[in-house]
């Protein structure tokens, strides 16, 4: 038996959003972001098979910029981190990068969800539970 689904056009476009909104409130405060990198592998999964591809898009390049920023940190933090005396300095330094990523690039593409026509979806699919 098959059965059909509607996803809302609000539906879509917050599953399009929420990975860039925790992205950018991960990146503003400093101590999240550790807790962020454990719990946006969940967030990117469920989102990477949306039946929407609009919404799958702006999940990906989300994932792409808060991964690689904070991939990159990994590897280049420390070096960035020791051209400061300061200890402070050197934290504020690294965490400037990884918000010059993700912070404007974030904005920008919300309001590109934002200003994205969305409309409902109706989606059809066997029922397995029988």
């Amino acid at each position: 038996m098959e059965t059909t689904q509607l996803l809302s056009a609000n539906s879509q476009r917050f599953s399009a959003r929420i990975f860039n909104l925790c992205s950018m409130v991960a990146v503003s405060v400093p101590v999240l972001v550790m807790i962020w990198i454990a719990a946006s592998i969940f967030v990117y999964a469920s989102v990477a098979h949306h039946p929407n591809e609009k919404v799958v898009h702006y999940n990906r390049q989300a994932g792409y910029r808060f991964y690689g920023a904070t991939g990159a940190l990994v590897i280049f933090g420390q070096p960035i981190y020791g051209l400061f005396p300061v200890w402070w300095q050197g934290l504020l330094a690294v965490w400037l990068v990884a918000a010059a990523v993700v912070l404007p690039l974030g904005v920008r593409d919300l309001l590109r969800v934002q200003r994205t026509n969305w409309q409902d979806m109706e989606i059809n699919g066997a029922n397995n539970h029988e």
